[in-house]
């Protein structure tokens, strides 16, 4: 078990400690793609449901297409 520190929250630990878990390289990629897919849906469902109330619409995805959102250095 990883000690407790104040840089990762409750859930993070939780994560880590399920992942001090996995065997191989075969493993990984396959939690690497849950995870990713998780994440996608979710972001696919937020999105569609901006779009259906009105908050997004065509214009703003065409914004979107020329914003450049890099981290300035």
């Amino acid at each position: 078990m990883i000690a407790a520190t104040k840089t990762f929250s409750p859930y993070q630990l939780k994560v880590i400690n399920l992942m001090s878990h996995v065997q191989d390289d075969q493993e990984m990629s396959e939690i690497s793609d849950l995870l990713s897919n998780y994440f996608a849906e979710k972001a696919i469902r937020e999105a569609d449901r901006l779009w259906s109330e009105g908050m997004v619409g065509e214009s703003t995805i065409e914004e979107w297409k020329h914003e450049h959102m890099r981290t300035s250095y």
